[in-house]
């Protein structure tokens, strides 16, 4: 084993996320007692990045990876990394494993609740943090995961993993009786997978808000019942309970939501923001005040109900089918562009910042 390794990272400026650099130093590869090292071999940049550092402050997802440096951060990013040091009985060296990592070469980590499974990363910055962003997954114990499905598992597990609990949030809930979703940003991956969660309800009306250049991708998913350009809102018929499920955290188009479906809007549901980098609002001009999802809530509570391997099983075997829909032959709902180096990952990071990535194109960078 090399005993020390030229360490680099991207570390992104907080309040201009466009702006990023790249640093290197030696650093020594012997862990100390209780760590283990990883090498990060690749991740997936989406949106979701860009909503993770635009809450950087308000939900703390800049304290997952100190850079020392109080103007500059680590967005977090999904990916693969494989165990390069080790001082953790039952951590070997060359183990692969899925989790939440910098945009960096290397990772120390002090691995707690060691299990067959995996482990939690407990560095003292990460034990106030949300718990379900510090754990990492055993490729090898992982019966959803294959070599060949990785890009895919980075890409689209940790959206899905909203779209999965949001869907089962809102059935458990019984949609709070309305009988149309609205889906804002409906081309995002989150919504889509949210809306295909939701394909067993001939009930509901599941409408798509889009932008006019992505309509047409939109309608040829064909996850949503009826879908509309931003400028056709008024053409929606309110003739039924309705509740707003809001990925784009637009606050101008928000309003407009509202007051279009003034008294038959049940509930609004701020999902997350694909289009907004603005700290998160729960205000709205008329009707219900608009309430926050958090996926990990709904975690814990199916944890409860149906216990962790109940909760594995709902989210892998809808994650498998979502694959199969996502990859299929004749209508692919994402094309999987893979870049490598740090370079490629500012360039790619500051496209989504200034919405420049289609909604088709899926991003992995190699480190």
């Amino acid at each position: 084993m090399q005993s020390s390794s030229t360490v680099t990272r991207l570390i992104t400026r907080k309040n201009a996320l466009d702006q990023s650099r790249v640093e290197q130093q030696q650093r020594s590869l012997v862990p100390a007692a209780g760590e283990v090292i990883v090498k990060i071999d690749r991740c997936a940049l989406t949106t979701n990045n860009i909503t993770y550092a635009a809450y950087g402050n308000s939900m703390n997802y800049w304290g997952f990876f100190p850079t020392g440096l109080a103007d500059w951060g680590h967005i977090p990013a999904w990916g693969f990394a494989d165990v390069v040091a080790s001082d953790v009985p039952g951590i070997k060296v060359g183990e692969r494993f899925y989790g939440y990592f910098p945009i960096a070469s290397h990772l120390w980590m002090r691995p707690e609740r060691v299990t067959e499974r995996g482990f939690y990363d407990g560095a003292e910055h990460r034990i106030g943090l949300t718990s379900a962003y510090n754990q990492y997954t055993r490729c090898s114990w992982d019966t959803y995961y294959s070599p060949d499905t990785e890009n895919l598992q980075i890409l689209l597990k940790p959206l899905f993993l909203t779209s999965s609990m949001l869907a089962d949030f809102l059935q458990d809930k019984q949609f709070f009786g309305a009988t149309r979703l609205v889906f804002s940003s409906a081309s995002s991956k989150t919504a889509y997978g949210t809306a295909v969660c939701l394909d067993n309800h001939p009930a509901l009306e599941r409408v798509a808000l889009t932008s006019a250049g992505n309509k047409a991708f939109v309608e040829n998913q064909d996850c949503y019942e009826r879908t509309v350009s931003y400028d056709e809102l008024a053409n929606l018929a309110n003739d039924r309970p309705t509740l707003y499920v809001d990925f784009s955290g637009d606050l101008d188009l928000r309003d407009r939501v509202h007051q279009h479906f003034a008294g038959q809007l049940i509930y609004s549901c701020f999902a997350g923001s694909a289009q907004s980098t603005h700290e998160a609002r729960l205000t709205a001009i008329e009707g219900p005040e608009p309430v926050f999802f958090f996926a990990p809530i709904q975690i814990r509570k199916r944890n409860a109900d149906w216990g962790p391997e109940g909760v594995s099983q709902h989210i892998g075997e809808g994650l498998l089918d979502f694959f199969r829909k996502v990859a299929a032959v004749e209508k692919p709902l994402l094309e999987v562009i893979e870049s490598r180096g740090f370079e490629a990952a500012q360039a790619v990071i500051s496209r989504l910042f200034h919405g420049q990535i289609a909604p088709l194109e899926g991003h992995v960078i190699r480190l």
